[in-house]
């Protein structure tokens, strides 16, 4: 899934992912999906497994805007 929006005459894009450890995050950054598929495989020529707050921190070399969305439930 990818959702784009627009701040300061940049486009955000939105995406979901899964880790190794199954967790479902969401994130924000700048880069296009092809870009992100570039740097994922990068990334998991270094890494044997990887963990989404780690892969984060390896984008923002490249875009220092991506950032982790933690979603937690709201109950009332």
């Amino acid at each position: 899934m990818q959702k784009q929006t627009k701040t300061n005459g940049k486009h955000l894009n939105y995406y979901r992912i899964y880790d190794d450890k199954e967790v479902l995050n969401y994130f924000k950054c700048s880069l296009t999906h092809k870009q992100i598929e570039r740097y994922l495989r990068t990334y998991e020529k270094k890494h044997n497994k990887y963990f989404n707050p780690e892969f984060i921190e390896f984008l923002k070399k490249y875009d220092n805007k991506a950032e982790l969305i933690k979603v937690e439930d709201v109950t009332y």
